[in-house]
């Protein structure tokens, strides 16, 4: 059994807004409610980041018209004592895609992760 951190996006929904700052904090804080509101409060939620087509530099993943905005959600969880990458995959999408329900949501990236690593990282930063 290995520990695996599951990173994934979600496409967030805003109505009736004039920036797109705004729009990402109603979409992270509306996220992040209802992810604590099912006992997720250890899923990390955070603006995406999408490249610019023309220049390729990065900058937050939304779009604003007719005042909806689309906003890219970066979620990442730990999941402990999965049998594989995918089983962690699967149970990552499970406990997520449970609480936020309709948000579409998809896998970008599955890694191992090795507790005891973390744990003398977080030791030798002053943590």
């Amino acid at each position: 059994m290995s520990n695996y951190l599951v990173a994934m996006e979600a496409a967030w929904l805003v109505r009736d807004v004039e920036s797109i700052d705004d729009a990402i904090g109603v979409a992270v804080s509306e996220a992040g409610k209802r992810l604590n509101d099912q006992g997720l409060e250890y899923v990390d939620v955070e603006v995406g980041v999408a490249d610019c087509p023309a220049c390729g530099e990065p900058f937050d993943a939304g779009f604003i018209a007719a005042e909806t905005a689309l906003i890219g959600l970066m979620l990442e969880m730990k999941v402990f004592n999965a049998e594989s990458e995918e089983h962690a995959t699967r149970i990552a999408k499970s406990e997520v895609g449970g609480a936020l329900r309709d948000v579409p949501i998809s896998v970008i990236e599955t890694v191992e992760y090795d507790e005891e690593a973390d744990v003398e990282f977080s030791r030798e930063q002053g943590e």
